[in-house]
């Protein structure tokens, strides 16, 4: 085990099913207990609730089952105690595909209360949702009557109003002109076909700071922000891509609101580091139609790893999520680096960003690239930090001590 400065509180392998997505957030049951929601990369399991209360002795409550084997629920979040669950089919055309709304207030029996088919000849569902305002949930997802010009890129953004969460009903929607059959727009220039990862969209933050705003990572397009105010016509204020001569894949944007910052990750998403180097990026947005990057975040070397036999670069970071159970910072940004373990940074000085943490733990014997891969990272408001293992190490709590 590498670490410093996290201490390890415990680990738990969810019942012998530890492969996790990236959907993580937690819930305060009607009785009090904190209870934390976690996503699975891959079936058989569709989302499990673990008792967090004593982070020393978490204590799973619930795992619920997919539909079927071909599908994944690989993104969630909860605003009070309704969780919103994206599914995603392995295949288009599929189904069910969409995302589901259950009612998690006593956490042994969730009960589903709503669901939005995202289903179609081209679709492939919800890959990530965003559902921080229990209004309205910011997805990335295909669509039955969105025809994509690559099959790359069958997912959108789409803005899902779920007040009536039994009917859920979308208000607006935005995608990258020249992805959709039919577009003024030419298709866009494929990257090298060694690391196409499509022109779509993946994760959609929207916070409570800036509701007119949506930061959003579109893969090998970059990243946007788009201008929300018009929910039926978001507009892009700007664009920034690092790729190529970089490999794509843009995954978050973070913004810090008061430093005028945004933190970008590209995902790593081949084995063996292939596609090395992906990184956290500091980008200047006092100008929000000029984004202008500024610094990387250090990750350490591949050979201070080892051999890789699984990914090995930046994937999801700790997102601010504006809700009252995540602890928020605008001086410390927290990531999860696949075979690179969890990693944070002091960006207190945005232009030389120092690494003050780290914590990457054996594999489990049954793992099988023989590593571990670290997929995603949740930081409440107590400052206990909730990370997960890709393939089967499951769920690891920490503390700070930075």
């Amino acid at each position: 085990m590498k670490i410093k400065n996290f201490r390890l509180l415990s680990h738990d392998l969810l019942a012998g099913h530890g492969g996790m997505g990236e959907g993580l957030s937690i819930s305060i049951a009607r009785d009090g207990r904190r209870i934390l929601w976690c996503a699975h990369e891959s079936a058989p399991k569709n989302f499990t609730g673990v008792d967090v209360t004593d982070p020393r002795k978490p204590k799973v409550v619930v795992q619920t089952e997919l539909p079927h084997g071909a599908m994944r629920s690989n993104s969630l979040e909860c605003s009070g105690n309704i969780l919103a669950v994206a599914y995603q089919c392995t295949k288009v055309g599929m189904t069910p595909a969409g995302f589901e709304l259950f009612d998690v207030s006593v956490p042994e029996t969730p009960k589903s209360i709503g669901f939005f088919d995202a289903s179609g000849p081209h679709s492939r569902g919800v890959h990530q949702l965003w559902f921080c305002d229990g209004e309205t949930v910011h997805m990335a997802a295909g669509s039955g009557d969105f025809v994509p010009t690559h099959p790359l890129d069958d997912q959108f953004y789409r803005i899902i109003d779920v007040r009536n969460p039994s009917k859920p009903e979308e208000v607006g929607r935005w995608w990258l002109p020249g992805t959709h059959e039919g577009d003024d727009a030419p298709p866009p220039v494929r990257h090298d076909p060694a690391w196409d990862g499509g022109f779509r969209a993946h994760n959609t933050n929207v916070y409570a700071r800036r509701p007119d705003r949506c930061y959003l990572g579109y893969l090998d397009a970059g990243m946007f922000v788009l201008d929300i105010a018009d929910k039926a016509n978001p507009k892009p204020l700007c664009q920034w891509d690092n790729s190529p001569p970089y490999k794509g894949f843009t995954h978050t944007v973070l913004p810090l609101f008061d430093r005028n910052l945004l933190v970008v990750t590209d995902e790593s998403i081949h084995d063996e580091a292939a596609d090395w180097p992906k990184l956290i990026w500091i980008v200047d947005y006092r100008d929000e139609t000029r984004p202008v990057p500024i610094a990387t975040c250090p990750t350490p070397t591949r050979e201070q790893y080892g051999p890789m036999r699984g990914r090995y670069g930046a994937h999801n970071l700790h997102e601010n999520v504006p809700v009252p159970t995540a602890w928020n910072s605008e001086d410390f940004v927290v990531g999860s680096f696949f075979g690179g373990g969890l990693r944070a940074y002091d960006i207190r000085n945005p232009y030389a960003p120092v690494e003050v943490a780290h914590f990457a733990p054996p594999a489990e014997p049954n793992a099988p690239t023989g590593a571990c891969q670290l997929n995603d990272v949740f930081i409440d408001e107590r400052g206990i930090v909730y990370t997960v293992d890709r393939h089967v190490g499951g769920l690891y709590v920490l503390e700070m001590d930075f």
